[in-house]
């Protein structure tokens, strides 16, 4: 994908990781999330401390992401949006603390680059500074492309799962996400210390942090 450089380059190949992201999507939506996780690879991570998270997400990718977040998942009358169920806050954690595989990283913030490039290309702006009808059209334009889908498909995946999985874990805060979808998630609930990654027999990986590159390499 290193010489990929915008969502409608016709060299774009599905890759692997993607392919196996839908296997697991399928198997969070089959058990509502929270005891599915418990399947999951083991990771180990920490919580971002709250101010090391705000200063974080004041600059890009995490602004460009934000705003693709809150465009697929708005708040609404009828049910909590992308910032309610803290979707930033999980997708960050799944960035630096968990141990995402590194193609999917460099997609997820390669895709911000290729998605102000389009928006400055098409309307002379980036894309946060957008109204809600120029985002829609935008995020339309790049699912027709196999790039575009992929992208969009990987940031509703860490929606469902920000929405879905305990808020030990990062969002759901206060379970507003089963709440929502008047889900009952098993119990007990997990508590820090007691998380899957963290019981007996589960071999530790090391905390990592990953900068965000620079959007518009290829």
């Amino acid at each position: 994908m290193l010489s990929i450089r915008s969502f409608f380059d016709v060299n774009y190949q599905t890759p692997p990781w993607f392919k196996e992201k839908i296997s697991r999507r399928a198997l969070l939506k089959s058990a509502a999330g929270a005891s599915a996780l418990a399947a999951l690879p083991a990771k180990s991570w920490r919580l971002t401390p709250e101010a090391e998270l705000e200063q974080a997400l004041k600059t890009d990718p995490w602004l460009t992401l934000n705003a693709v977040l809150d465009h697929l998942l708005p708040a609404s009358g009828s049910g909590p949006g992308a910032r309610d169920i803290q979707a930033l806050n999980y997708l960050y954690q799944v960035v630096n603390q968990q141990p995402t595989e590194q193609d999917e990283i460099d997609f997820i913030f390669k895709g911000v680059g290729w998605l102000n490039d389009f928006s400055n290309s098409q309307l002379k702006k980036a894309f946060v500074a957008l109204d809600t009808g120029e985002k829609e059209r935008l995020l339309r334009a790049i699912s027709n492309s196999r790039a575009g889908e992929n992208w969009l498909n990987t940031l509703l995946n860490y929606i469902f799962e920000a929405m879905l999985s305990p808020p030990v874990y990062g969002g759901n805060p206060a379970g507003i996400g089963w709440q929502w979808l008047e889900h009952k998630p098993g119990f007990p609930l997990p508590k820090a210390g007691k998380r899957y990654y963290e019981l007996p027999g589960q071999k530790g990986i090391a905390v990592k942090v990953v900068a965000a590159k620079g959007s518009k390499k290829a």
